[in-house]
């Protein structure tokens, strides 16, 4: 079965209702006025010098928000009534929500993005689970996998995806876009740009957390084989993308990996063509998350080895999410071009300074649990923050605060944690 992988639907529609147009064009000239601001070139110098691995101070950018629990004032309250409007007015307001309230160090585009309208027929499974919600408005909700690797022979399920591109899709949504919004701003089509690698999350959905962690005891040789046959569905995959020249160039403000921005001199690769971005040209990433507390070895044999044939492929190269990697920098530091390293809350601070030092971008990320307790306590977010920069002073370091599950219904705690941050971030500039 074919799924959309990007947004924005290939179907013809009819115009949209005059109020509709008012109202999105309304907002798309806040996004202008505030793109036009001399700030943004300043930040993006900023993430250029940090991914060049330049001294400067700590570069902070809040994501994965609850939305969920942020309206305040209506702020986030949809006004059109068209579907396709409505998408376009909910990404609007949640950017313009994010600079009026938690901007950190975010930079906003001076143009208007219309996605190519791509399609994948998958990798052959899709996920089978049991679902919890603790809270119905929320898209955080735990998961009992169904495994449908069970034996060797169902490796063979895993299959290569065949990539299509709806052209005349793409234009008709590019044409509505530039009809709406294209003497305020303009709209390009752009490709794929954040692409995240992470084969064991999808493994772990097939497989079973806890049949696939025996699995690396009782039956090696056929995780081995499943993520060999799986990266290499991804490589297949990606050589389509790059074909089709679907890639874009994401050395800007796209997130990279669980990350900051790409912003670099590094990219892109040397002989590069415009017309045709290659992997070279552009940042990749990958992470083995499930394995936070699989021993080096093991993360060498049952994932980063694998994912090498994957991150060779870039020009720059990002690693980890909320996996702790202070205890396996040494295997970490074998994937040849990798610049940034995450480092989860759970990571022993010393040994993570000593480990990544100076040689790549920190990319811490703060826990966000204290953002969920009882009773809001910003004087222990300070602290939790400042002992932090005080251990990592003179690492290059972007503290990306992500995975906010909930501030309970109290967006104003987060509106205050970046405030925080931002005010230490300026006292430990060098």
């Amino acid at each position: 079965m074919e799924s959309l992988i990007t947004q924005s639907g290939g179907v013809t529609m009819a115009s949209i209702p005059p109020r509709d147009t008012d109202i999105l064009r309304r907002l798309a000239e806040r996004q202008a006025a505030i793109a036009a601001l001399p700030v943004h070139q300043e930040k993006a110098e900023l993430w250029r010098r940090l991914n060049q691995l330049q001294p400067i101070r700590p570069l902070v950018w809040i994501t994965e928000l609850p939305w969920n629990e942020m309206n305040v004032n209506d702020e986030l309250t949809l006004q059109t009534t068209d579907p396709w409007a409505q998408e376009i007015e909910l990404g609007l307001r949640q950017l313009l929500y994010q600079w009026r309230h938690l901007p950190a160090d975010m930079i906003v585009d001076d143009y208007l993005s219309c996605p190519l309208v791509v399609y994948s027929t998958g990798f052959g499974l899709s996920e089978e689970s049991d679902i919890v919600r603790t809270d119905e408005t929320s898209s955080v909700v735990s998961r009992h996998f169904h495994p449908q690797i069970v034996e060797p022979a169902d490796v063979a399920k895993i299959k290569l995806p065949q990539v299509t591109c709806d052209a005349q899709a793409t234009e008709e949504n590019y044409q509505r876009m530039s009809d709406v919004f294209g003497d305020i701003l303009p709209v390009r089509k752009v490709g794929k740009k954040h692409i995240w690698f992470a084969p064991w999350d999808e493994l772990i959905c097939w497989w079973g957390v806890q049949e696939a962690m025996l699995d690396l005891i009782l039956r090696p040789q056929m995780v081995n084989e499943a993520m060999s046959r799986l990266v290499a569905a991804h490589l297949g995959e990606l050589e389509q993308w790059e074909a089709l020249d679907l890639l874009a160039r994401n050395d800007d403000n796209t997130r990279i990996g669980s990350g900051g921005y790409g912003y670099t001199d590094d990219l892109p690769g040397e002989g590069f063509a415009s017309q045709h971005v290659r992997p070279q040209d552009m940042w990749g990433c990958a992470t083995a998350q499930i394995f936070s507390e699989v021993s080096p070895e093991m993360h060498w044999e049952f994932a980063l080895r694998h994912e090498l044939r994957w991150l060779e492929r870039w020009g720059l190269s990002y690693y980890g999410c909320c996996d702790p990697l202070d205890g396996k920098m040494d295997i970490v530091r074998r994937i040849p071009n990798l610049r940034k390293v995450s480092m989860s809350p759970r990571v022993n601070l010393d040994r993570a300074v000593q480990a990544v030092g100076t040689d790549y971008v920190f990319s811490r990320k703060p826990n966000p649990a204290i953002l969920a307790w009882d009773t809001w306590r910003p004087d222990i977010a300070r602290q939790e923050i400042r002992e932090f920069l005080e251990k990592a002073r003179g690492c290059h370091v972007e503290i990306i605060m992500k995975d906010i599950s909930t501030v309970r219904y109290q967006p104003q705690r987060l509106w205050e944690w970046e405030k925080i941050a931002m005010e230490l971030a300026q006292e430990f500039a060098p």
